[in-house]
């Protein structure tokens, strides 16, 4: 898809005119995209940012590429988006709402206090559904006014712009409701099945464009440290704005690191886990993993709602591993737990980057393939094997996958242990390399997953 949409979007800037018959072109395109609701974000600010190539030293020029991006926003929103509060909150003042974008407009950059007036000024304004689109268009018209003659000034502006855009669509936009809509062939084995997965991963990260790691010096377990450096060193911002990733990182902080201590659940922790399973639940991946589960698995809920009581109890209800409900299957596989001294479980790559980003994880390298003629580690591997140390505590050996969505880990997992395999062979094209993987899956509590993983046995160059 992302590909797709650049050369649209870079068509559209070539002659920066938007006709009736290209906007319905445009969203007649966004709607045949079928894009899940994570990807509404990446589209929008895709627009800003290949907008910023076609600036000029022309002023009229520039107006008329701000209003070729307003349409392509406009497009997007009709096509994928419904009103949050159709009759809103507030009288649609148009005065009020001028002087306050001039002050968001008056600098270079939107800090995180202005970020946070933004919404709340947002949230506190929302007007009846009629007045969204004038109130989008205001937007880009003082946008317009602040444009000036100088290039790095007016990229900063479309960045600006795209903030406050942002900050519209989240208070006053929610997206519609997802539905796959491909036909699938659900007769295929569990490697195919996850193989598919990953190619409906829209979310999922690329290397070196949206984050860049640095595996360093491959090692044995028992070698001493190979790497200095950290292993992630950079990730985008933009990603974590998304749904399912912003609901990811939500849970993060609900539980205590050690086994032992019992884990209990606030109503606001309640609240998070329920938006996460719906954030997840509107995604391609964990559509496909239901349809495919109903197909294969044994006593599978039908219906979305149950399918989602489902994944709460197999991921979410606490069970003893050292003392009554002191664990559970997600604390255990994402967020990682401390047992007898060491890291057991967090398999999961925006764990380790936020841990390692706030200075509790020291990477010590990628452990070594077994054999020689197997292809080597490198940056834009999405599979990898890791040694490190969590507050003080060793990792020997762990493999996560790199870049991926929440979504496609909870599918991949989920659709192995509800199938009822503890040992799932598979092969799996990243697009730059083959892996061949064992993904792990092992009970506790009778129904509820104890550790969930992936086990690289072979890894090839595509």
């Amino acid at each position: 898809m992302d590909a797709k949409v650049e050369q649209f979007y870079r068509q559209i800037f070539a002659d920066l005119k938007v006709s009736p018959e290209e906007a319905s072109e445009l969203e007649e395109f966004f709607s045949s995209c079928n894009p899940p609701p994570d990807k509404l974000v990446w589209l929008r600010a895709t627009a800003f940012r290949l907008g910023c190539d076609f600036l000029s030293n022309d002023h009229d020029h520039n107006v008329a590429l701000l209003r070729a991006i307003n349409a392509i926003v406009h497009c997007l929103e009709q096509s994928c988006m419904v009103p949050r509060l159709p009759r809103g909150n507030a009288e649609y003042d148009d005065d009020k709402f001028e002087v306050f974008l001039k002050g968001m407009f008056s600098d270079s950059t939107i800090d995180q206090e202005e970020n946070k007036e933004l919404l709340i000024f947002f949230q506190e304004s929302i007007p009846p559904s009629d007045c969204l689109v004038t109130m989008r268009a205001a937007i880009f018209k003082t946008a317009s006014e602040s444009l000036s003659d100088d290039r790095e000034s007016n990229v900063a502006l479309f960045r600006n712009t795209n903030v406050v855009v942002h900050g519209f669509e989240m208070t006053m936009l929610k997206p519609k409701e997802y539905n796959l809509k491909q036909n699938f062939d659900l007769g295929i084995g569990l490697s195919d099945a996850i193989q598919e997965l990953w190619n409906l991963d829209a979310n999922r990260l690329n290397p070196a464009a949206d984050y860049v790691i640095n595996v360093q010096e491959g090692k044995k377990p028992y070698w001493k440290e190979n790497a200095e450096e950290p292993l992630f060193t950079s990730v985008g911002k933009e990603p974590f704005q998304r749904p399912t990733y912003r609901a990811f990182v939500a849970l993060l902080d609900n539980y205590t690191g050690h086994t032992g201590n019992e884990e209990t659940v606030t109503s606001v922790e309640r609240r998070e886990i329920d938006l996460f399973l719906d954030a997840i639940m509107q995604t391609a991946p964990m559509q496909y993993c239901h349809k495919y589960l109903c197909r294969h698995g044994k006593d599978i809920p039908s219906g979305a709602s149950e399918f989602k009581n489902l994944l709460y109890k197999i991921w979410f209800e606490f069970y003893r591993r050292e003392q009554v409900t002191d664990s559970s299957g997600f604390e255990h596989v994402f967020v990682g737990e401390i047992k007898n001294g060491e890291v057991s479980g967090m398999h999961n790559w925006i764990r380790f980057y936020l841990e390692e980003k706030a200075g509790n994880i020291d990477y010590k390298g990628y452990i070594k393939p077994r054999s020689s003629r197997e292809a080597q580690t490198n940056s834009d591997d999405q599979v990898l094997t890791l040694q490190f140390d969590w507050h003080g505590h060793p990792k020997l050996v762990g493999t996560s996958f790199i870049g991926t969505s929440p979504e496609f880990e909870m599918a991949v997992y989920s659709m192995c242990f509800l199938l009822g395999a503890e040992e799932n062979h598979i092969k799996l094209d990243t697009g730059t390399d083959i892996f061949e993987l064992n993904i792990r899956c092992y009970k506790m509590a009778r129904d509820k997953i104890g550790t969930a993983f992936p086990e690289a046995t072979a890894h090839y160059n595509d």
